[in-house]
């Protein structure tokens, strides 16, 4: 089979070449004829057509080859292959012509030849290049009759393309473009024509019987997405994309790059530049420790640093499957990298110190947190001990062993914070600002609000229930928050990380761009299945759960939030506060969640985040693993 394609290829090059060659003598002898007004050519200048034409045939030759007329396929002839052509003939005919005033002094040649066999010779070589094509292309336009009634929105550069692609495929059948610039209206691409702009998708897929619409606009922003989206759920036809400019990343647009629309699409805003150079400086050639590798912000953590080629990666996690899925894909992924995966619970400070020991880490990520808010207003013992205690372990050994650098990745949720998981955060960008102040090592914190995709999150959570029909569950029409993309978000902790060598004790905060109601959100999610929000899936709203508030802040209002040269980071400044007593509170703090005192615990932790109420304990709390403390917390909060 191989064999055959070769000798298919092959012969097809030396086709091409014999064509080519015959249309030299054909040009030099029809540029004669013109010169002599298509009569007889006098004897002694058809002597001088010889011996031009037996010096052109190995020169122009050569010119082919050279100029790689015969790396290309007629099929797919364009412009590339036109200057090719150029290039070949203008070369050779300067050859041919001081070649024939060395060797014969170009007698018999007159120059109105000179002139006109090159034009002849690159009309020859071109025409039945196009020709051809066009052959082809109409006749699979005439002879595809089947297919997928096919819609393309978008009639630019990218819609051309992938409309290009199409016409080859034998399970698309494009029908027709739309395109908001009026000027493409009436128009046809490729035999397809432009019948409208976005708008009137309902009306042509009416008319022409679409099965299928597809954007194909790359730099589409949010609202051309939705608006899109919104015309094929009125119309009942299926919708795909092409990915983002930045996803495409100077591929070549073709159909095999299609998917179907994703919320990232709906919610996505402009691809976030960093500087890849100062953050490959910052960790290739270090030893990296990232705690809590296993969760949705660690093992994307994982991945950019391990394209970094850091000199070892520590991947730290107390969840034994989400631990062995991404040491299994960093190292099919990065064969080379040295990774070393480890068991283990941050709250574990033996386990922690003989981390720290045996691979003397000099860059730590730590991502490792509880951040359900529901489920830590009903334990949140467990909340204080992994987030404020956990932290605590892995930031004293950092300053133990002399780290470089620790990198804290925190939450909105710490600002002016209304629920123990919050609290809990703010303690731990507490204790890591003021460590830094006593410590060789620089601590940073990160923070960000919500992330597509992440465990616990809401998305799958819409995904589920629109799976199973409806009803979609919203806690209140007005709540809003901010997203981020999982490989946005540890983008910018990176870049923050890289950038914290002057900053060491500062908050680096996330641009997030605007929030977004979660009452969109959902209605949204149930267009992009393909359902009508209200009519095929319910929308219901269920009231805010314990914890809960409308609106997420990214700092607080004393944190003096300052510019950095990076546009999507800003920095908040330190709240210092006196070391003794932090420690000393944190102590008592610690010892009531071990004690599963659950009123001291409140009360401690109001010390440290004085913004921090704590009155959202519900019934449901009472039923946990401390029912006399909760009851009377419970009661105060009644």
């Amino acid at each position: 089979m191989l064999k055959h394609y070769l000798r298919r290829i092959l012969f097809n090059r030396w086709a091409a070449f014999a064509h080519d060659l015959f249309w030299v003598p054909l040009g030099l002898l029809t540029a004669y004829w013109l010169r002599y007004n298509l009569q007889e050519i006098p004897p002694p200048f058809f002597i001088g057509f010889i011996k031009l034409t037996c010096l052109s045939l190995p020169v122009y030759g050569a010119m082919f080859w050279f100029f790689g007329l015969y790396r290309g396929i007629w099929r797919f002839a364009s412009l590339p292959d036109l200057i090719r052509i150029v290039k070949s003939v203008t070369l050779g005919s300067l050859t041919v012509t001081l070649a024939g005033m060395v060797f014969f002094r170009m007698e018999g040649v007159p120059r109105s030849v000179l002139l006109l066999a090159p034009l002849l010779l690159v009309v020859g070589l071109s025409y039945p290049r196009l020709c051809y094509r066009w052959f082809k292309d109409h006749a699979l336009r005439l002879r595809k009759k089947e297919g997928v009634r096919t819609l393309i929105a978008g009639a630019g550069h990218a819609g051309e393309l992938l409309l290009r692609d199409l016409i080859h495929r034998q399970e698309y059948l494009p029908l027709a473009l739309v395109d908001d610039d009026r000027k493409k209206h009436n128009r046809d691409i490729l035999g397809v024509r432009v019948y409208g702009s976005l708008g009137d998708i309902p009306d042509i897929v009416r008319l022409l019987e679409i099965d299928l619409v597809l954007l194909a606009i790359p730099s589409a922003s949010r609202e051309t997405v939705k608006r899109v989206i919104a015309q094929c759920v009125k119309s009942g036809v299926k919708c795909k994309t092409l990915p983002s400019i930045h996803e495409l990343s100077g591929n070549q647009v073709e159909a095999a790059q299609l998917r179907p629309l994703t919320l990232k699409d709906l919610l996505g805003r402009e691809a976030v530049e960093i500087d890849h150079h100062g953050i490959a400086g910052f960790l290739k050639g270090k030893s990296v420790l990232i705690t809590g590798g296993g969760g949705s912000i660690g093992s994307e953590l994982c991945r950019q640093v391990a394209e970094l080629e850091p000199s070892q990666l520590v991947i730290f996690d107390h969840g034994e499957f989400n631990l062995y899925e991404i040491d299994t894909e960093i190292r099919s992924s990065f064969p080379d990298a040295k990774v070393v995966t480890v068991l283990g619970d941050v709250k574990n400070s033996e386990r922690v110190d003989w981390v720290f020991k045996k691979f003397a880490p000099e860059v730590v990520f730590h991502a490792a947190a509880y951040k359900h808010v529901p489920m830590l207003e009903l334990n949140p013992a467990e909340g204080v001990q992994n987030n404020v205690q956990g932290t605590q372990v892995v930031a004293d050994a950092a300053d133990r062993y002399h780290v470089d650098r620790f990198v804290l990745v925190s939450t909105d949720k710490a600002v002016n914070p209304t629920n123990v998981m919050g609290t809990t955060k703010r303690i731990a960008e507490i204790y890591c600002q003021n460590l830094n102040s006593r410590s060789e090592t620089n601590f940073i914190t990160t923070r960000f609000g919500n992330v597509l995709g992440s465990a616990g999150s809401v998305v799958p959570l819409f995904e589920k229930q629109i799976k199973a029909g409806g009803p979609v569950t919203v806690t209140h029409r007005e709540i809003k928050r901010y997203f981020m993309t999982i490989p946005e978000a540890v983008s910018l902790i990176l870049q923050a990380g890289s950038m914290g060598k002057e900053q060491g004790g500062g908050i680096f905060v996330l641009d997030m761009g605007e929030p977004v109601l979660i009452k969109d959100l959902a209605e949204e999610m149930i267009r992009l299945s393909g359902f009508v929000p209200d009519v095929d899936i319910k929308v219901v709203y269920t009231g805010l759960r314990p914890g809960e508030k409308l609106f997420e802040e990214i700092f607080h209002e004393n944190e003096n939030l300052q510019g950095t040269t990076h546009p999507k980071l800003q920095l908040a400044s330190t709240r210092k506060c006196d070391w003794d007593w932090l420690t000393h509170v944190l102590d008592d703090l610690n010892k009531a969640a071990t004690s599963r005192d659950v009123k001291l615990l409140i009360k401690h932790l109001r010390e440290v985040v004085p913004e921090y109420q704590g009155l959202h304990l519900s019934d449901s709390v009472v039923k946990s693993e401390e029912p006399v403390a909760l009851r009377v917390i419970a009661g105060k909060a009644s």
